[in-house]
């Protein structure tokens, strides 16, 4: 789908040759698994391990004629291997082959986004130590609220990185299970020890029980743990978007030499990379959806699951491993304008310092009714008139009454909005600063 950016080591897993590969993995693992129990004669299995094979184009053709893919892929094989392809999927069904290699492949696509969330991690980790102590404006509803600083924000999305790299290895760990129970899932036609076998050897885990398919609620974690991290990924963009406005610029997306902002106005330079990620992270989601919409399937087998997962297989870990990689280039030349984040917490004129002022007068006696009152009455004359919050507040009689000058300067101190700062780092980075 988005083939001009897939990254190759994640592409290569989901063309079709990987897909066939995985099939032929499985194949052979579970002829191995039957000439160990003397199901299978030992010149045979030396047949099949040399020759087995398949042509990709063969299988194309085949299917056209038989309308059906595992067939096609067998009968591929079985005009490489020659006489002994008699053994080749000795009481299996497809399913068994399906379900198991794509187990394969998703156990391998999630290794991929593993160390692209590693690398997003690493991204967070730097930015967050740097911009440690840098003041700017917390929002809440987009308004001015109280200060916090850049790093704080960093970290924040740093544990949810943690969380996510967690989510992640759970979901695969999830997903790595394999099936050769033959048709309805009885072992009728192959023993429960081939299953285990085979499984060993592919290292997926044994599934507890299965009908002719595995469940699906494994799959729909995997890819609801997938649109998850979407969601972080977005999350981080969807801030950044509001950083980079021209009314606020206190961060902005790296800006090549030779980059064009638009095709009219010469002078943009636009969120394009935060605004590609919010869109992709939609299309997790949805991929989410399909995935969760697959684990009602009929009885013991139908395939009304089957033409959803070869579309949201590759597609969702191809578009979230272009996530992570662009989130991380993204987050690694991210432009940070301290100074512009100092100017802005001067806008509402010490506005953000209202509840401190209203906690010093709850501490000095006054009821937190009458505080709350005495501080918004100067608030809104503030936003009326433009004045400074610290004038108004030192011209109020009834405040000085509780108050003196300098009690009330030191009552506008940015410095005590980064006193918790080290505690919080040191919960969100017990492995301390980076060299």
């Amino acid at each position: 789908m988005i083939e001009r950016y897939t990254r190759p080591e994640m592409g290569a897993l989901w063309d079709q040759n990987a897909k066939y590969r995985a099939w032929l993995e499985v194949e052979l693992a579970a002829c191995r698994a039957m000439a160990a129990r003397g199901e299978i004669p030992a010149d045979a299995l030396t047949e099949i391990e040399a020759k087995a094979d398949f042509d990709a184009q063969r299988i194309a053709e085949i299917e056209g004629e038989v309308k059906h893919d595992v067939i096609a892929f067998l009968t591929s094989v079985a005009e490489h291997v020659g006489p002994a392809s008699r053994f080749i999927h000795k009481g299996l069904t497809s399913s068994d082959v399906v379900d198991t290699g794509f187990a394969l492949q998703l156990r391998r696509a999630g290794q991929l986004l593993e160390k692209g969330l590693q690398r997003l991690d690493q991204a967070l980790v730097r930015l967050a130590w740097e911009y440690k102590d840098s003041i700017m404006i917390g929002r809440s509803h987009g308004i001015h609220a109280e200060p916090i600083t850049f790093g704080l924000k960093v970290a924040v999305w740093r544990a949810e990185a943690q969380r996510n790299l967690a989510r992640l290895r759970d979901a695969i760990a999830t997903i790595s299970v394999g099936m050769l129970s033959g048709a309805v899932g009885t072992f009728a036609h192959i023993d429960p020890a081939i299953e285990a076998s085979v499984c060993a050897e592919l290292g997926l885990q044994v599934e507890a029980a299965s009908t002719q398919v595995i469940s699906r609620d494994r799959h729909a974690q995997f890819f609801s743990t997938l649109a998850v991290i979407a969601g972080s990924i977005e999350k981080i963009a969807v801030e950044i978007r509001h950083l980079q406005r021209t009314e606020v610029l206190e961060a902005e997306e790296p800006f090549s030499v030779g980059q064009k902002g638009s095709s009219a106005m010469p002078h943009k330079r636009n969120p394009i990379l935060s605004e590609n990620l919010t869109g992709l992270a939609r299309l997790m989601r949805g991929y989410a959806g399909m995935a969760l919409e697959d684990i009602a399937l009929w009885h013991e087998r139908d395939i009304s699951h089957s033409s959803v997962e070869r579309v949201i297989g590759p597609d969702a870990c191809i578009v979230l491993d272009f996530m992570l990689h662009r989130a991380s280039g993204l987050l690694e030349g991210l432009v940070v304008y301290p100074q512009r984040m100092l100017e802005n917490l001067g806008r509402t004129h010490g506005l953000i310092f209202s509840q401190r002022v209203l906690l010093a007068l709850t501490e000095k006696g006054m009821l937190r009714e009458d505080a709350y009152r005495l501080v918004q009455k100067n608030a809104m004359r503030v936003w009326e008139s433009g004045q400074e919050f610290q004038d108004l507040l030192a011209q109020d009689p009834e405040l000085r009454r509780h108050l003196d000058p300098e009690e009330l300067a030191g009552l506008f101190d940015l410095d005590y909005h980064r006193k918790s700062v080290d505690t919080i780092f040191a919960r969100v980075f017990p492995e301390g600063r980076p060299q």
